[in-house]
């Protein structure tokens, strides 16, 4: 029972300590290269060297609310509860905090476990971090290939450039492969990745009431 306690009061622990921006996380998906001995690329962008058309494509493409809610967007959740009970099926409506606490302490299957664990997980980190300091741990340990880590070396691997300069086109490309990035390289996009990047980079274009909370 104590080892247990230990174990699901550990990430509140940390995500405390991710409060002090020179601390870099990395997320569980890093470590388990790092445990098969496959390492990883990854290194680390403080938020005001990513280009802010990556963060408006995340943004619109992953999470549109991210600005206003607390870290659960309710409204998507009570969509999926009635779809699931209606036998309908399911949308995602995880957040970008519910997905930054889920790369970092939690596992990818679904599971109501899971999404039990991950829930207040969110709620909390919302409340301790700045949204700011939420999108900067993301785009920082989000993976974007087989062993590519974090925007820059997203940015280097994909594009052959920096994280800073990214164009609103490969800004938009990385941003709808996220949900896939082993099936979707936005380095090499099929047809319909291109349609669904150019939806994203029209709604990154006028998402300019939606994040006031990144930028003034």
């Amino acid at each position: 029972m104590r080892i247990l306690l230990v174990l699901v009061l550990l990430p509140y622990a940390l995500i405390l300590l991710y409060r002090i921006d020179f601390i870099h996380p990395v997320s569980t998906l890093m470590l388990a290269d790092l445990a098969t001995f496959q390492g990883y690329d990854r290194k680390w962008v403080d938020f005001e060297k990513i280009s802010p058309h990556l963060v408006r494509a995340v943004m619109m493409s992953e999470d549109g609310q991210f600005c206003s809610h607390r870290g659960v967007d309710w409204e998507q959740m009570k969509g999926v509860v009635d779809d699931a009970l209606s036998g309908e099926a399911t949308r995602g409506a995880s957040t970008i905090p519910m997905q930054t606490v889920k790369n970092l302490y939690l596992w990818n299957s679904r599971s109501i476990l899971r999404k039990g664990l991950e829930l207040p997980l969110a709620i909390f980190a919302d409340f301790i971090w700045p949204k700011t300091r939420t999108m900067e741990i993301y785009l920082n340990i989000a993976e974007w290939g087989p062993g590519i880590y974090g925007i820059e070396a997203a940015a280097r691997y994909h594009f052959k450039t920096s994280a800073s300069k990214l164009t609103p086109s490969q800004a938009a490309l990385l941003a709808v492969s996220l949900p896939n990035p082993i099936e979707r390289v936005a380095g090499k996009p099929g047809k319909g990745m291109k349609r669904l990047a150019a939806v994203v980079d029209r709604r990154a274009k006028r998402s300019g009431a939606y994040i006031t909370c990144l930028y003034d």
